[in-house]
């Protein structure tokens, strides 16, 4: 697959920084290749942090304090949502409704990457993916 610039689904970093051997054996060989670079959008930090309010995602601490030491220790860059991406998330097929999907949907076609992800809708919405 050669170098890969890899936006990682929210569950495919929490399985990363949380591991519970749910990541695919390609998954696994793709993070682990020092080549590839790996990024995690704006909106996967925003569905944590609410997921964790709602009381529906326990991690270690509070999403502020626990999220940037993770990020770092994993090398994995935040890449910021711009108004482009809300467009076109907006722009996408409406044959999968899940707002922070349809946003890594829209963020990865824009940012020319692909997605990290278990999550088949975000193919069909049109965003490059593996698992």
């Amino acid at each position: 697959m050669g170098i890969v610039n890899l936006l990682l689904d929210t569950c495919a970093f929490l399985w990363l920084a949380l591991p519970q051997g749910k990541l695919s054996g390609r998954a696994i060989a793709l993070l682990d290749d020092s080549a590839n670079a790996l990024f995690i959008s704006d909106a996967s930090v925003w569905e944590i942090s609410l997921k964790y309010s709602a009381g529906k995602l326990p991690l270690p601490g509070q999403p502020r304090s626990w999220l940037p030491p993770r990020l770092a220790f994993f090398q994995v860059e935040p890449l910021p949502l711009t108004h482009e991406i809300l467009f076109r998330s907006g722009e996408l097929p409406q044959i999968h409704g899940d707002p922070f999907d349809r946003l890594l949907a829209a963020h990865a076609i824009e940012a020319g990457m692909t997605v990290l992800s278990p999550d088949r809708p975000l193919s069909m919405l049109g965003a490059s993916r593996v698992w």
